[in-house]
């Protein structure tokens, strides 16, 4: 039963951090990521009290059973958003609070996670189950997710099911071992439907990145999680070798997954004296892990909606060459021609580098011609909404945001921004330029291939 229980925690534990590596900014995949997780410390709790038999984690785990159900629901909501355009989260927010507060109420009427069943059981199953069941409803009937990605009502079925099989496998209604099992193959369907999603959004490939990672994972997971259901299995100590199995294996798959992010954290303590030095091996780590995510033939039979989906994907990534690399858009063969005239080596960091050019170009061409520096009207709202914001780097609605250290063009856009300009329609001027953008980069693609 503990090897069991360890390879669905270290298959839910990885998920969990591999989606949370791919981009931790991105609400849905960090919601994704907390409720993987949770699941996985749910797991591992769980396997400690039944051989250590003690109250207390019953009493932990009551509450800690019903986060994972919270932030699937959370998930469900944010994946029904329409796709670029700018919503307030504060309705989603609203109600993901309200549920977690009746499950929570439920967990204390609960007490514990044992059974038998409890009217605290039956709210906690209640309010993830019908909460669960509503945003899969309205997330079918808002249809915000492209076809391409597999199944979307299949994916919102997942994370219902998910949401309540976490709360049978403590109270013992079926065997321990299919609770576990049949969880354990929904997670992995779970954590490919949300990367598959996400991978879609951002026009990369994803089979060559994930199954890199899987594999890495599965050896540490064999080598130190191995060792100590080796040693359970041989002696008594039963409670602390469980122990030391999950917290062997968490620590073991979390430095692997998130290498890259503990890599530049060493080399800030190791080479603090030399900047040039970090930025160089960030710039190595970077086109490394970007890589894998390249498509063969990224631009084949790409309609339009796709391609500015793409571009303004690429813009919004322009001061991250990390991303720009894994961008479909660095195969336009106007990166090939660009390329060619400056004698440069086709590399990737170097079709990244040469498409942030070819990006902040197109961005200049929206500048109203002799008009000065910075303008209000209409005619500047396109050029304002990319440039200011991607190029300068101004953030006007961070919180905290300050015009410190801005030029005084930059200091007169960012005022702008902050007293005139609401952020749906910074989004939408956005949108809007990047097609008028993409139109001009489909146009020289469609050249080439004529």
């Amino acid at each position: 039963m503990a090897a069991l229980s360890a390879l669905v925690f270290a298959l839910s534990w990885w998920l969990g951090l591999y989606l949370l590596a791919r981009d931790p900014r991105k609400p849905v995949l960090v919601l994704a990521a907390v409720g993987l997780t949770s699941f996985a410390v749910v797991v591992a709790l769980d396997a400690v009290r039944a051989t250590s038999g003690a109250d207390i984690l019953g009493r932990v785990e009551v509450y800690l059973v019903v986060v994972p159900g919270i932030a699937w629901f959370a998930v469900l909501l944010e994946l029904s958003r329409p796709r670029d355009t700018w919503r307030s989260r504060a309705g989603e927010l609203a109600l993901v609070g309200a549920v977690a507060a009746v499950a929570f109420v439920g967990a204390a009427m609960a007490g514990s996670v044992e059974g038998p069943l409890r009217l605290g059981h039956w709210v906690m199953f209640a309010a993830i189950s019908s909460s669960a069941l509503g945003a899969m409803v309205y997330a079918v009937v808002r249809r915000s997710q492209p076809r391409p990605v597999v199944g979307f009502v299949v994916i919102a079925t997942l994370f219902f099911a998910l949401g309540n099989a976490i709360l049978i496998i403590p109270l013992g209604l079926v065997p321990s071992w299919l609770a576990l099992a049949g969880t354990g193959f929904d997670v992995a369907l779970l954590g490919l439907a949300v990367a598959i999603g996400d991978a879609f959004d951002e026009g990369q490939a994803l089979r060559a990145d994930m199954l890199r990672s899987f594999t890495a994972t599965a050896v540490v997971a064999v080598l130190f999680g191995g060792q100590a259901l080796v040693v359970l299995a041989l002696t008594g100590h039963e409670t602390a070798l469980t122990v030391l199995l999950f917290t062997s294996l968490a620590v073991a798959i979390a430095i692997n997954v998130l290498a890259d992010p503990l890599a530049g954290i060493l080399d800030r303590l190791a080479f603090s004296r030399s900047p040039e030095l970090r930025a160089d091996r960030a710039a190595l780590r970077s086109t490394e892990a970007a890589l894998p995510l390249r498509k063969d033939n990224p631009l084949d039979d790409v309609d339009e909606d796709t391609f500015v989906r793409l571009t303004r994907r690429a813009l919004g990534h322009y001061g991250d060459l990390s991303k720009l690399i894994a961008s479909p858009l660095t195969r336009l063969p106007v990166i090939d021609a660009r390329l060619a005239a400056r004698g440069a080596p086709d590399q990737p960091l170097e079709r990244a580098t040469e498409l942030k050019a070819l990006l902040a170009e197109r961005i200049a061409r929206l500048k109203p011609r002799d008009a000065g520096d910075f303008g209000t009207t209409e005619q500047w709202r396109h050029y304002n909404s990319l440039y200011f914001p991607y190029v300068v780097g101004v953030r006007a609605y961070a919180q905290s945001a300050t015009a410190a250290g801005l030029d005084p063009v930059a200091r007169q856009a960012w005022q702008w921004f902050v007293t005139e300009v609401p952020q749906r329609s910074l989004h939408n001027w956005q949108n809007a330029a990047a097609r008028l953008i993409a139109a001009d980069l489909r146009d020289s693609l469609v050249t080439a291939q004529d």
